[in-house]
Formats: C-alpha cells, sequence, structure tokens
C-alpha cells in the first residue's frame, strides 16, 4: 500500500474526528424548543468505575455521569423506570455530549412528542489521550465492564430503575458508535435493545504514514500528548485501548511502528478490535435483542464501513433497521437523538414489571 493509500484510508477511518477537534462544539441541526414540554431533572454525579483501578495512565476512576430523570419521577414515588445509556464520541466528555445532542431539551422534546417516559445516562470515558474507545485495556482501564457491570449497577441501585435487560437500551454516536457496537455484540445479557450511531473504527486500520510514525515514537509523556495534532493522538488512544503493554513505560502501549517499522503483530491487534472482523462470534447474542437500529448521515465518511456492518446483520437474517439520512456526521445528531433515537427505545424497551 503507498503511503497515500495509507494516509488516505486512516484519514476516512478518523473522519468522525476531524470536525470535533476544529470546534468547541459541532454544528448540529437543533430541534426547537417546545413550549409546554415538562422539564426533566438533571443529576451530575460520580460512579466508582472498580475495573478502572489501577489503570497504568491514572486516568479517573470516579468517572462523571450526567443522569437525566423524567418529569414524573419526583411525584410518582412507586413507579420504576427503563434506562439508556448514550455514549459520547472522541475527544469530548460527558458534559461536552450534553450539549451537542442537546440535553435535556432533546429529551423533554421527545417526551412531548409521545415517547415513554425514561431515565437517560451519558458516562464520561475521556482518557489522557482523549477517549477510552470502550475497550479492555491495563493501560485505560476497563471501560467495556465499566459501562456494562459498574455503572449499571450502580445506577440500579440508587434509581428506580427496572432492573432487567429488556428494559435497558445502548446507544452511541461516533466512538460512542464503536462502543455501543463492540458492548452490545458483547453483552446482550446486560441491554435489551441497541442504536448504532454513525459508528466509527469498524475496519481494521493501517499504520498511518512515516510522518506520523515519527511524531507517535517521540512522545514521551502525557504533556506531549496533549501537544498532538488531533489525528496523531487519536492514534495514542487507540494503541492504549487495542495495544496496551504493561512493560513499556512511560506510555505503557505498543506503537504499529517501531523505529519507522511497521509491526505487523501490533497491527493485529488492532485489527482483532475491529467490530467488522468480530462480529460473526457474537451472531447469537445480536439475535437475542429485541430491537436494533443503525443509522449514518449521506456525506458521512464512515457511511461506507456502516454500511457493511448493516450488509453483515442482513447477511445473518438479523432483524434491524437501517437509515442513511441527510447530512454530515454530526449535523443532525440531536434532531436524531430527540425524533429518532428515543422513539426508537420507547418503541422497544420494556416499561413494566411483567416483561420477562
Amino acid at each position: 500500500m503507498s503511503q497515500l493509500t495509507q494516509k488516505l484510508s486512516l484519514l476516512t477511518a478518523f473522519s468522525i474526528f476531524v470536525p470535533i477537534s476544529l470546534r468547541a462544539q459541532v454544528q448540529t441541526e437543533v430541534p426547537p424548543v417546545i413550549p409546554g414540554a415538562k422539564p426533566v431533572v438533571v443529576e451530575h454525579i460520580k460512579v466508582h468505575g472498580s475495573v478502572l483501578e489501577g489503570n497504568l495512565e491514572k486516568d479517573a476512576v470516579d468517572r462523571d455521569v450526567f443522569v437525566f430523570l423524567p418529569p414524573s419521577y419526583a411525584k410518582d414515588t412507586q413507579r420504576r423506570y427503563p434506562v439508556v445509556y448514550a455514549l459520547h464520541g472522541y475527544s469530548i466528555g460527558a458534559e461536552q455530549w450534553t450539549h451537542e445532542i442537546h440535553v435535556p431539551q432533546t429529551i423533554e422534546g421527545a417526551f412531548f412528542a409521545g415517547s415513554k417516559e425514561m431515565i437517560v445516562v451519558l458516562p464520561d470515558s475521556k482518557t489522557v489521550h482523549n477517549g477510552s474507545m470502550y475497550s479492555s485495556s491495563v493501560t485505560t482501564g476497563d471501560f467495556e465492564a465499566f459501562i456494562s457491570h459498574d455503572l449499571v449497577t450502580y445506577i440500579d441501585e440508587h434509581y428506580r430503575t427496572l432492573p432487567k435487560r429488556t428494559s435497558r437500551g445502548l446507544v452511541g454516536h461516533s466512538m460512542g458508535g464503536y462502543g455501543a457496537t463492540r458492548i452490545g455484540m458483547k453483552r446482550s445479557d446486560v441491554f435489551g435493545s441497541l442504536y448504532i450511531m454513525s459508528p466509527c473504527c469498524l475496519s481494521a486500520r493501517e499504520a498511518g504514514p512515516a510522518e506520523l510514525a515519527k511524531t507517535l515514537e517521540s512522545v514521551k509523556t502525557p504533556e506531549d500528548s496533549a501537544k498532538l495534532p488531533f489525528f496523531a493522538r487519536a492514534q495514542l488512544a487507540t494503541a492504549a485501548a487495542w495495544s496496551p503493554n504493561p512493560s513499556n513505560p512511560p506510555l505503557f502501549l505498543d506503537l504499529p511502528t517501531k523505529d519507522g517499522a511497521v509491526q505487523p503483530t501490533i497491527l493485529a491487534k488492532w485489527a482483532a478490535n475491529a467490530p467488522l472482523a468480530f462480529i460473526d462470534q457474537y451472531i447469537g447474542n445480536l439475535r437475542q435483542y429485541r430491537a436494533i437500529s443503525i443509522d449514518v448521515g449521506d456525506q458521512d465518511g464512515l457511511r461506507v464501513d456502516t454500511g457493511k456492518l448493516h450488509e453483515v446483520l442482513d447477511k445473518y437474517s438479523i432483524a434491524h433497521g437501517f437509515e442513511i439520512y441527510h447530512g454530515t456526521h454530526t449535523s443532525a445528531v440531536a434532531d436524531r437523538f430527540q425524533n429518532h433515537v428515543l422513539p426508537f427505545f420507547s418503541k422497544n424497551l420494556c416499561f413494566d414489571t411483567t416483561c420477562p
């Protein structure tokens, strides 16, 4: 593969990240405020991640989490609610995620328009290199288990939830879409409905051009990482998540190049974390979902791989929705959340104690 082809391939894989890196807040179509919509209650809490303890990056173990409680929650004290867990993308944390999908406004709008009331939870997974990839790594900690176990357990213990898989939904956008895909495939015992928005990182990646390799190999501290161009920093996040190495300080990761030479064993580890490579192992799990939906913009660089995910589900005759809507990677995320994501979960989650 030529150096130019490698670079173009990588830029396509990370096209999701570039707009976010250039702006403090992405440009997205925001549904209008609905007069008379009942307000939801926002709680900003910390959730301890036991599975994050001892991570070599020393990323926070007590994670920021935003919990949105429906209008009836405070008054109807005997009522229990399903929960939707919404995962943010790369380079942002939970707080910026709230701004990008314009919650609580979009949640209130969805309820006003007829979606059943549910609890919505936005956890933070930002790391030293700006993103955990929702993966399991001694370097970053096990964010896969944090989302599917520690966080779910905490929410069930502290809020009036319906504590069963059929009453839990998982959704994510971008890196969060990757996380929803990855965790969704593995943990159908925890979640019952799945919505994947513009997922990144579905296919195996290349090492990148020589100048990128040289830049990454020069990084020795988190401070060095913070000074990197956006794309280079995303590569470090990938390495921390998918090729950790506890014997390789100070960053405790292996890069796909060493002294400028490509390391096939490291690229093989990265390929092993590509959902399009491992999806065939989890078909049985995917069949357990009550509903699955996928969407992506027609101007999104991730449209092709997202279409491949749809084709795999079709090949295995797994019922799911798939929509290519008009827009870029970020232009419709708030509208999609209000008018598509929450109505999807309203239709497909279990809202009472009689569901299995």
